[in-house]
């Protein structure tokens, strides 16, 4: 059995999960795509020979032939394309953030509920290899109790042009969002009950006034006891690095690697080593693997792994975060308003 996905986006990211969709797995069937920016759709189409493709996502959300929708549209349109989408009936994989309120993440996981259709989200660092053992040795009690996390995202340098159209509070909505999730996934059973949050544009300050914020430090209290550190920068000009840490009572896992291949060059000038400069080199396998996960649980009729309760997990803590910059205090998050 095949499963037919249209996918809503035809950006970088799009056309990545468009590809993997099309070419990479042998249960899924890439059978549509739409993008409200003439002609994203069809260049992208005609690459992977898909035929139908839409301005309007309405359109193929509405196609019979489409049973699950993959949404890589702005952040913005999240919550309304899930819901749409769970409307119609559709299973609907949704590129983080899922929404940007509270309120509308309880709306996307309602519709989903209601529908009795499957909710996935990407946070695919679930699904690195690396990132997996980590979790299944915690889980076992290979490490004892978790005591102090840290997970950190640098990107590879940001453009002056790049900074001048980050919309305010990226750094926590869409990017440290990652690093909230995979805290959550390495501390099983606990939940974050505090949030203090430091923030700044110290890589291109003449935007601070637009809202950038380009350089983060997160601290987070789990309600079983341990402390956490989340941390972003976009200018890590050696390469896309991403790790994490856990150190418990009877030992410590990392997860992260910021070599791209296992090369070393040795030369006059040191030792070189290849490193990512896109999340797409660094997570390709992981971002295979989430659409495999999704397009298995729809058709074994099984829960995903990583849900929209999930998400919204992960965005309490980024509005938390954003809250506790605002005020330079730390954050309960019962008191984060929806």
């Amino acid at each position: 059995m095949t499963l037919r996905v249209g996918m809503i986006g035809a950006g970088w990211i799009g056309r990545f999960h468009a590809e993997t969709l099309a070419q990479r797995l042998p249960d899924t069937e890439l059978v549509a795509i739409a993008d409200p920016i003439p002609p994203a759709a069809e260049i992208l189409s005609s690459r992977l020979n898909v035929r139908r493709t839409y301005l309007d996502p309405a359109e193929l959300i509405s196609d019979p032939a489409v049973q699950a929708v993959a949404i890589c549209a702005p952040a913005t349109s999240h919550a309304d394309l899930v819901v749409a989408a769970a409307e119609a009936g559709k299973h609907v994989f949704c590129e983080k953030p899922m929404a940007l309120t509270i309120a509308d993440a309880d709306r996307a996981i309602a519709a989903a509920h209601d529908a009795g259709v499957i909710l996935q989200v990407g946070f695919n660092r679930r699904f690195d290899a690396g990132f997996a053992a980590a979790e299944r040795a915690i889980r076992a009690g290979e490490i004892g109790t978790p005591q102090l996390l840290r997970s950190l995202t640098r990107d590879p340098g940001m453009s002056v042009d790049t900074a001048a159209r980050v919309k305010p509070w990226t750094i926590f909505n869409e990017t440290l969002i990652h690093d909230f999730d995979a805290l959550r996934f390495l501390n099983p059973d606990a939940r974050v009950v505090e949030v203090f949050a430091q923030a700044d544009a110290l890589i291109h300050p003449q935007y601070k006034d637009r809202g950038l914020l380009d350089t983060a430090m997160v601290q987070l209290r789990f309600d079983n006891g341990a402390f956490a550190v989340a941390e972003a920068s976009f200018s890590a000009t050696y390469g896309y690095d991403i790790r994490g840490e856990v150190f418990g009572s009877d030992g410590m896992v990392t997860a992260g690697e910021l070599m791209q291949t296992s090369m070393r060059r040795y030369g006059a000038g040191g030792l070189c080593i290849e490193t990512p400069r896109l999340n797409i080199e660094l997570f390709h396998d992981a971002y295979v693997a989430q659409f495999a996960h999704f397009a298995d649980c729809i058709l074994a009729g099984r829960p995903p792994a990583v849900n929209g309760a999930d998400a919204k997990a992960a965005l309490e803590i980024a509005l938390a975060a954003r809250e506790s910059v605002e005020t330079g205090a730390p954050v309960r998050l019962a008191a984060v308003a929806a």
